[in-house]
């Protein structure tokens, strides 16, 4: 049972960032929660995978030496004694402050062995001896397991409370034997192999947890989002563990590639483990608008957020021609010439969210740049102030979206082709910004960031509710059957 106890606790995400970030603070924006009826898909699960894990069995020979009445001292040997098969009927998985509670009970199992015996008594001075198959079904058992978690350098540390297998009732089918031998078989081996069996279930649970736990301590400590930036998921404070659920809590920000840290955009929120408003949801999953601020300031630190251009859609707007009526120094200076816009934003762009919407606002420098032959000349510059909101949507794995212009504002910086108005300028800027700057911003935000979730797994039915300053994915999982939950690392 213990390798599939991976789903249960890191349903979620494979861990973070370097340890550094660790020391920073114990402060999460991303909260996951899984429900009930998300441990009872992870327990179905896991119990489906201990199953196979488990199956076939090998256990310990046993032999022993009995005495018959009428017959004297007898040998007998139980040998390749193996566990073939386990049927569950009924499991059951509970969250408390103990831990997690994993039982697997009304279980019925299969065994096979080989079965031999030899003796010699004072009326027959030689040795006799026979053999045979024998067949054991095991009836009322009831497996047991309690996990604690503790986090330990940004990841999760599991350890075995109590583990333990019991069995109700053996029923043991000789082929071949004497009436005399059956009886004294069952009577002598009936205990040693029900005792055997248990504790060879719960020894291979326990070193199933023992290399999970070895496991958790040696998970890669981000995600990688593109060649510029990662998620750090490292886990912040213990898990949390009620009734009905389990929530844990990463840092969730974003790192660029080289480790530099978004701090100074940042702010910490509410409580920020946000519910599914009564949607029975197997996971919830709450990001705090700090997540995408990070992300961000991070583009911004990368220097990605400028862009030269010199094709439009009304290729026409790129040369003085068309501005000779609105800004005519231009014209007469440069006429007939094509031209070019440096956009340029100039501070992280800030990202809001509220109820059913989320939304940022990007402070923007248009630079027009004219080409008077082999000469790129700038000649003005327009500071731009640019409102966009939008829907967000789940693609796979990943969160994405799309934004529309709410409305912007115009100044001039500054100009060598005299002064201008802004309003008489509106509607070519607004045509750069639909036709330019949104599409090269949506073009980013259909490509999205994936959230943490561990290879194997889908969201499913996937909503998103928005309040203030919060996002919650509320979804459903499937896991590709196909992948080990060992590969998934």
């Amino acid at each position: 049972m213990a390798p599939a106890l991976l789903l249960l606790v890191l349903v979620l995400s494979v861990s973070s960032a370097p340890d550094a970030s660790v020391a920073q603070s114990d402060i999460g924006y991303i909260s996951a929660v899984i429900s009930e009826s998300g441990l009872a898909f992870a327990k179905d699960l896991l119990v489906e995978r201990a199953i196979d894990s488990l199956i076939p069995l090998r256990l310990h020979d046993i032999e022993k030496s009995v005495h018959i009445p009428l017959i004297g001292w007898v040998h007998m040997r139980a040998a390749n004694i193996t566990l073939s098969s386990i049927d569950v009927s009924s499991s059951t998985v509970k969250p408390g402050e103990s831990g997690i509670v994993i039982v697997a009970s009304g279980a019925t199992a299969s065994l096979s062995f080989d079965w031999s015996y030899s003796y010699s008594s004072w009326l027959i001075p030689i040795e006799i001896s026979d053999k045979g198959r024998a067949f054991v079904q095991v009836e009322g058992m009831e497996v047991g397991l309690t996990m604690t978690m503790d986090r330990k350098n940004g990841t999760l540390e599991l350890a075995v409370a109590q583990c333990g297998c019991y069995m109700e009732n053996l029923v043991i089918t000789l082929d071949g034997g004497a009436s005399w031998f059956y009886q004294g078989f069952v009577y002598a081996f009936a205990n040693h192999i029900q005792i055997a069996v248990e504790d060879a279930i719960t020894q291979k649970i326990v070193e199933g947890a023992q290399k999970l736990d070895s496991l958790l301590q040696t998970l890669p400590k981000k995600i990688d989002v593109d060649k510029v930036s990662a998620l750090n998921v490292t886990f912040v404070n213990d898990p949390i563990l009620t009734n009905s659920s389990l929530e844990l809590d990463i840092k969730g920000l974003f790192i660029s590639s080289d480790k530099t840290y978004a701090h100074n955009y940042l702010h910490k929120m509410s409580k920020l483990s946000y519910t599914c408003y009564g949607e029975q949801k197997m996971l919830s999953i709450s990001l705090d608008e700090a997540v995408l601020n990070s992300a961000s300031v991070i583009y911004f630190q990368a220097g990605l957020l400028h862009w030269m251009v010199d094709k439009i859609p009304q290729q026409s707007l790129l040369n003085t021609a068309s501005w000779k009526y609105l800004i005519p120094q231009l014209y007469k200076k440069y006429p007939n010439d094509d031209m070019v816009l440096n956009m340029s934003v100039t501070s992280p762009p800030d990202v809001w969210i509220i109820s059913q919407k989320l939304g940022a606002v990007a402070f923007l420098d248009m630079t027009v740049i004219v080409l008077d032959g082999d000469a790129r000349t700038p000649v003005a510059c327009i500071s731009m102030v640019v409102n966009v909101s939008g829907a967000v949507t789940i693609s796979g794995n990943n969160l994405a979206g799309q934004v529309g212009l709410d409305d912007f504002t115009l100044s001039l910086k500054w100009s060598d082709v005299g002064k201008f108005h802004m309003s008489l300028i509106q509607g070519v800027v607004r045509v750069f910004l639909n036709t330019v700057f949104l599409p090269y911003v949506n073009l980013q935000l259909r490509q999205g960031f994936p959230l943490p979730i561990i290879k194997g797994f889908t969201l499913q039915n996937a909503n998103i509710l928005t309040t203030s300053s919060v996002m919650v994915v509320c979804s459903d999982l499937v896991f590709n059957k196909s992948i080990s939950l060992f590969s998934s690392f």
